[in-house]
């Protein structure tokens, strides 16, 4: 299947009979919107529009046609999670809080079942989940970090097009205002020279420390001292964790979650808490120790990543990420041979909040696909 099709030259128009055909295009349908800021209708309207304007910008023309196929599926996708997202109080007040999270989220799943591409496919959900930061960035608390972070996911050049798209893409009493805007985010991106490329820090662990300690400056010194080294698996159950482990880390000790929950008489649809609180016990020994090991869970969402690596960093560990990926077929595949498989409707619950690790949250990431 792949992308979803793309506008192409030279009358640049939209299949559109097609497109509406989508599960995740036909859901926007009815879905309210703020009237002030969105006055042209539902987010299904919007989406259209959103989609038109790109198709018609002398800058996503000029675009090969692969990275037009990137950034069209963001477009198609930008408000996917609206729906599930959008709230209407008793005086008719509609809201939509979270819905650019919760659409790379879901971006991400529609993608995967797709067979889109890794790296497409992670590209178009940084866009979703950051396609409103060139319309706010210069009112953030700290801009500069903000664009920073931003870049080492998004191409930011993309983003603006894609932002561009959305502000033409509506009817609103700024227009204008958010255009210049965008325009600002472009400024500011290329001052920092991460307009079409990641922020470049002067190595892995200095861009690590960046990211842990948010009072700290890029140009600051660092030293890399390491007591130990952590390894910590990421992936859906069945992708092929333990597998890795097994064939280059054989004789490394392992805390496994699934071990403990066996141990503990947890189920996996039971709430985690108790067994977290012991793998971290067990962590914390191991760290005063200086003894590397490997932390295997599935660890799909990026604060469960984060407070782990944060506790890592604290004992002077070398944080190493390992996500594991599988198609959806060889992955529910590989769960149900496994002797204690994981229920798939678990497995479902945990693709609502599936966030595939980056450059952001440790000083090596690897992506075995």
């Amino acid at each position: 299947m792949s992308f979803p099709p793309c506008p192409q030259p030279p009358d640049w128009s939209i299949d559109w009979s097609t497109l509406d055909t989508f599960p995740w295009i036909r859901d926007l349908q009815g879905c309210p919107q703020n009237p002030i800021r969105h006055a042209e209708g539902d987010v299904w309207i919007h989406v259209h529009m959103v989609c038109e304007a790109m198709a018609a910008l002398p800058a996503f023309r000029a675009l090969p046609e692969h990275e037009r196929q990137i950034l069209f599926s963001a477009a198609l996708l930008h408000d996917v999670a609206k729906p599930v997202c959008t709230r209407v109080d008793a005086e008719g007040t509609v809201s939509s809080r979270g819905h650019s999270w919760r659409g790379a989220v879901k971006a991400r799943h529609i993608l995967w079942r797709r067979d889109v591409p890794f790296d497409d496919r992670e590209q178009v959900a940084a866009l979703v989940r950051h396609h409103l930061v060139p319309f706010f960035l210069a009112e953030s608390e700290n801009p500069r970090r903000h664009a920073i972070e931003v870049s080492q996911t998004a191409r930011c050049d993309w983003l603006s097009i894609l932002a561009e798209s959305d502000a033409r893409g509506r009817v609103c009493p700024d227009p204008d205002k958010l255009l210049n805007q965008i325009s600002r985010f472009r400024e500011q991106c290329a001052d920092l020279g991460c307009l079409d490329r990641p922020y470049a820090f002067s190595s892995d662990h200095s861009r690590f420390v960046f990211f842990q300690e948010q009072a700290r400056h890029t140009d600051e010194p660092v030293t890399a001292e390491f007591n130990c080294e952590v390894v910590m698996m990421s992936g859906l159950p069945g992708s092929g964790k333990d597998f890795w482990i097994r064939k280059y880390f054989p004789e490394r000790e392992v805390i496994s979650l699934d071990a403990l929950r066996i141990e503990m008489g947890v189920a996996p649809s039971d709430p985690q808490g108790q067994v977290l609180s012991r793998a971290r016990e067990i962590a914390r020994e191991l760290l005063k120790a200086k003894r590397s090991f490997i932390w295997n869970a599935s660890n799909l969402s990026r604060h469960i990543r984060n407070e782990c690596s944060k506790l890592f960093h604290e004992h002077g560990a070398h944080v190493r990420i390992v996500y594991v990926e599988a198609s959806p077929e060889r992955l529910f595949a590989q769960n149900r041979q496994r002797r204690r498989k994981v229920p798939e409707s678990v497995i479902e619950r945990l693709l609502d909040r599936w966030e595939v690790p980056d450059r952001t949250e440790a000083h090596q990431v690897d992506w075995i696909l």
